[in-house]
């Protein structure tokens, strides 16, 4: 451990002298940056491809954590998504040199090992590498914003409020819906350009409930607004609602996404409803491709905000959730009572579930076949100064008409089935 600490303070040392070049680096360079960071520190590193794109491009992401190769109970997943937009490149740079800002002051700033040590941090700096590539340097031209099949990415994912439209999904789309499977991602961003402002979900609506006063909003919009009011004022201007000079300027700097335009089969309403993650969309610069020498100041600006908003991952509640012998039970539906949700929360295959929640007196009900209803009523601190949301564990009691015994494996085949009866409910009330 000695041996690690003295390194890591070394390669600290080494990185505030040479630094992260402020530059546009291509896909190749990326790619050699981010396994030079991985061979640098590969005991809070781990780096792996996700999919290619469709030239065949890796879609890399480089974890970040105390265990980066595993997840483990309570440590909630973080990520940030960069570059959807091939020509919005302000996002690919900056998560570049916030990887070289967490690697580099792991153990010397207080902040940042805190950070790493109590949640795991996920980031892919290009998820379009084809588009960037083909980019040009122009602050509004569209060239490069699409994939090399001429999609828009963030009009790709399926949408559950479009669900007469049917779209094969790019492989750049394909892949990171299927990440989503492998990781209980908690909370997110992805980062664009072209405006300054954090946008919230819905970015879509069927004209149903959810509509009200020209937005789309979603059961979990106090907690949105508050996220995208912890990265708006944690920047040094968004929150000022100063308009780039095509557009108008937002109240605080953040805005409803459907409010601001409607938008079909976008990346953050997907990995709200399908996917439990609750993810913004971080607009971060007036023009999508500035010139290098505005690269500082927006790292400047920008990196507070990234900070902050990567500690929210902290709200609310988490913990197990086990049924009559103490055996984590996945599948487990997780409601917060006055929240419902198109696709219930629910517990993973861990049988861990984590909801983020403002401070406050909730009432949360558990339900799962073969067991009795659980329902609790909880008080939430506020969990991100202390960097651990609300620990509160669930154990349920198998009901009357159950038979003895544990459970057999495929009783989760039972609970997705129920699951997905549940979701499908919603859908044809709301």
């Amino acid at each position: 451990m000695f041996v690690f600490t003295l390194c890591l303070y070394l390669w600290s040392w080494l990185s505030s002298i040479h630094g992260l070049d402020f530059r546009y680096h291509n896909s190749v360079e990326m790619e050699q940056y981010l396994k030079d960071v991985n061979r640098t520190y590969p005991e809070i590193t781990h780096l792996h491809s996700i999919g290619q794109s469709v030239e065949g491009r890796e879609l890399w992401v480089l974890i970040l954590g105390q265990h980066p190769r595993e997840h483990r109970t309570g440590i909630p997943e973080f990520k940030y998504v960069g570059n959807m937009h091939g020509n919005e490149v302000v996002g690919r740079v900056l998560l570049l040199q916030l990887i070289n800002y967490l690697t580099s002051r792991y153990l010397s700033d207080p902040l940042v090992t805190r950070m790493l040590n109590s949640s795991r941090v996920h980031i892919l700096p290009s998820m379009n590498p084809d588009g960037f590539e083909s980019s040009a340097r122009d602050c509004m031209n569209s060239v490069g914003r699409y994939n090399k099949n001429g999609v828009d990415l963030n009009r790709n994912f399926p949408d559950v409020f479009d669900s007469n439209t049917v779209q094969e999904s790019e492989k750049e789309v394909r892949a990171v819906m299927d990440w989503l499977k492998t990781e209980t991602f908690v909370l997110s961003a992805n980062l664009h350009g072209g405006a300054v402002v954090a946008s919230y979900p819905y970015d879509n609506s069927n004209r149903g409930s959810e509509l009200q006063g020209g937005q789309s909003i979603s059961p979990d919009d106090d907690v949105f607004v508050h996220l995208a009011r912890t990265y708006s004022y944690n920047h040094t201007e968004m929150h000022n609602a100063k308009s780039c000079s095509d557009s108008t300027g937002f109240v605080n700097g953040i805005t409803n996404g459907y409010y601001w335009y409607p938008l079909k089969g976008g990346m953050q309403d997907y990995n709200y409803v399908w996917a439990q993650c609750l993810e913004l969309t971080l607009e971060i610069s007036c023009c999508k491709f500035p010139p290098e020498s505005q690269l500082p100041g927006l790292w400047e600006a920008n990196r507070p905000a990234l900070l902050a908003y990567m500690q929210q991952v902290h709200l609310g509640v988490k913990g197990v959730v086990m049924d009559s012998d103490g055996k984590p039970v996945p599948n487990a539906v997780v409601e917060v009572s006055g929240r419902r949700n198109l696709c219930p929360f629910s517990s993973d295959r861990n049988g861990e579930y984590f909801r983020l929640l403002l401070p406050g007196n909730y009432t949360i009900t558990v339900t799962y076949p073969g067991h009795k209803t659980l329902t609790q009523s909880i008080k939430v601190p506020y969990g991100p100064d202390s960097f651990s949301a609300l620990t509160h564990d669930f154990l349920l009691q198998k009901s009357d008409n159950s038979s003895a015994g544990t459970a057999q494996p495929q009783s989760c085949t039972t609970a997705i089935t129920t699951l997905t009866l549940f979701i499908l409910q919603r859908l044809l009330l709301s």
